[in-house]
This record gives C-alpha cells, sequence and structure tokens, in this order.
C-alpha cells in the first residue's frame, strides 16, 4: 500500500476528520489507498502550532502525539491547486494547511483507523508501506 508521512499534529489531524485536505509544494497524479503516517520527527515550530487554536481546542495543549506509526487509511481522491480551492474552504480546514500560491490541495477522504498502529520508518514523497488494512 502507499504512504504518506505527515508531521505531527497534521497526522493526527487527518485521522481524526479534522484534516481532509493536505498541502504539498507537488503535485501527484496518484488517486486511491494512501496509508497515514505519523513521522518520528516533531520540531519546535510544529510543537507550538500544536498548542494553539484551533488544534488545542481540539485535542488539548498536553496531547501525546504518535510518532514514528502508522495511524489511519484514507483514499486520496484528486489533487487541485491551491488557487482553485481557497475560496471554497471553512476556517478549520485553512487554518491546517498551506494553501499559498503555486502549491497543491491533496483531497482525502477518511477510510479506517489502523487498529495496531504499527512502527513504520517515514520516507519523503509517496512510499511503500508494507502493512495491511482490513480493506
Amino acid at each position: 500500500m502507499r504512504a504518506l508521512s505527515l508531521t505531527q499534529p497534521w497526522a493526527t489531524l487527518v485521522e481524526i476528520r479534522a484534516k481532509r485536505i493536505e498541502t504539498r509544494s507537488w503535485a501527484t497524479r496518484y488517486t486511491g489507498l494512501l496509508a497515514i503516517h505519523a513521522a518520528k520527527g516533531f520540531p519546535g515550530w510544529a510543537k507550538e502550532f500544536s498548542k494553539e487554536p484551533p488544534v488545542s481546542v481540539l485535542l488539548g495543549r498536553d496531547y501525546d502525539y504518535p510518532r514514528g506509526q502508522v495511524l489511519c487509511i484514507v483514499k486520496l481522491m484528486g489533487c487541485r491547486r491551491t488557487e482553485d480551492v481557497r475560496g471554497q474552504l471553512t476556517a478549520q480546514e485553512l487554518a491546517f494547511g498551506d494553501y499559498s500560491g503555486g502549491r497543491f490541495a491533496w483531497f482525502l477522504e477518511f477510510i479506517e483507523l489502523v487498529k495496531e498502529r504499527p512502527v513504520a520508518t517515514g520516507h519523503l514523497g509517496i512510499w511503500n508501506w508494507q502493512g495491511e488494512s482490513s480493506i
């Protein structure tokens, strides 16, 4: 199965269905199932972001974010330029992504939680995860 590593808190936001669009600096033609992997690293700027609203309202300021694990399976439905979707998004979705010009919005549909949250080594880009889902 294909996988995508996300830094926390964004991986958990996808897992809890609060984030349905992932923004990237690059486009993809891939559509289909995608395992969401929480990256092992948790940089200071991301920790600070997680302690502020709206993330802190959803998860609390001291939430223990899983790292280095696969959290859930989504279906990547498609990819569009951020300029084409910016005006159609909720304030929450805008807060959870970088919708500046020249970037891409990846539309995710939640499929299932990964029950055991297997440990996995993440990679840049879309990568192959050897785990399984019930799908």
